[in-house]
């Protein structure tokens, strides 16, 4: 099952033949594993890896960190349930090191993610700190080369 996630997250387009064809299973077999795999909710989902800049120019992510307070009984879990649920938040993930939480969003512009921070996630009950880092540019998402030749942008002077 290892090497069907595997070859899953590098093109989870491939037909059920062409992952038998390389796994050396039936296509029943792997129909049967995938069915498998998100009843018991190791596979939760299916996405496309995107050249942002190509397919909105005008769009921004940013990388978040929070550093917030645990509840009682509850530890981190309620907050990152409660962030999990703003539509702009694509990722929540408990960290360890100088922040507890951190969070990966995408909005239309830098004022809009600024506005989010400042707004809606800084007046969070629990939130001590936050520290928003902007991505400038992608060259590679979950193993695929989004810059296939990032070339160097200074130029050559003489």
């Amino acid at each position: 099952m290892k090497e069907l996630l595997k070859l899953l997250k590098q093109n989870s387009r491939l037909s059920n033949g062409e992952l038998a064809t390389m796994l050396g299973k039936t296509e029943g077999e792997i129909a049967n594993q995938i069915k498998e795999l998100e009843a018991k909710g190791i596979i939760r989902g299916y996405s496309v890896i995107l050249d942002e800049e190509l397919a909105d120019s005008d769009v921004v992510s940013a990388y978040i960190e929070l550093k917030i307070t645990p509840q009682p009984d509850r530890g981190f879990d309620e907050m990152a349930k409660l962030i999990s649920a703003f539509e702009e938040v694509e990722s929540v993930t408990l960290m360890s090191g100088g922040f507890d939480l951190g969070i990966t969003i995408t909005g239309s512009g830098l004022k809009q993610i600024a506005s989010f921070v400042s707004q809606r996630l800084a007046t969070l009950d629990g939130v001590l700190s936050t520290r928003t880092h902007f991505v400038l540019k992608r060259y590679k998402e979950k193993g695929i080369l989004i810059q296939d030749d990032p070339g160097d942008e200074r130029g050559v002077y003489l």
